[in-house]
């Protein structure tokens, strides 16, 4: 295994979770799963992996913008988990779809298709997580242009 990432979680009550990082830079997290199981006092696991492709996407696309000395900043992410029974009737999610919205307007971005043809095989999670759920993904810019559309 390389680069090995722990987390260590220890639970507080019910179906909380402390979740500690390998990080002390790093706060710790409080999970839980919303009623009435849980009380909803952090984010569920559904949540937490919405939030891992969400951000590696993000961040992905970032780096790929920086690298042609672009700033697309303020950055917006929104996404969304699909939940369906499988055929054993058990809970699964069963797709995830991405809208990262750019700060500025396409026009303003250098060596755009280039970026947007590459950024999403950079992302570990989206990539690791689309072997097993369908991922869709849309970038539009400050204007509301769609960009880009993949997974669909």
């Amino acid at each position: 295994m390389d680069n090995p990432v722990q987390i260590k979680l220890e639970q507080q009550h019910d179906f909380q979770f402390a979740v500690n990082f390998d990080n002390p830079l790093i706060p710790v997290l409080l999970t839980d799963e919303p009623a009435p199981l849980g009380g909803g006092h952090g984010p569920n696991p559904e949540q937490m992996l919405a939030v891992a492709v969400a951000n590696c996407l993000s961040a992905s696309l970032l780096f790929a913008m920086r690298k042609f000395k672009n700033d697309p900043t303020p950055i917006r992410t929104l996404a969304t988990i699909g939940t369906a029974r499988n055929a054993q009737n058990r809970m699964r999610i069963s797709a995830i779809s991405v809208d990262v919205t750019l700060g500025v307007p396409a026009s303003s971005i250098t060596m755009l298709e280039r970026i947007l043809g590459q950024f999403e095989d950079f992302c570990v999670v989206t990539q690791s997580v689309r072997t097993a759920i369908p991922v869709t993904v849309r970038v539009l810019d400050a204007d509301g242009s769609l960009l880009r559309t993949s997974g669909a």
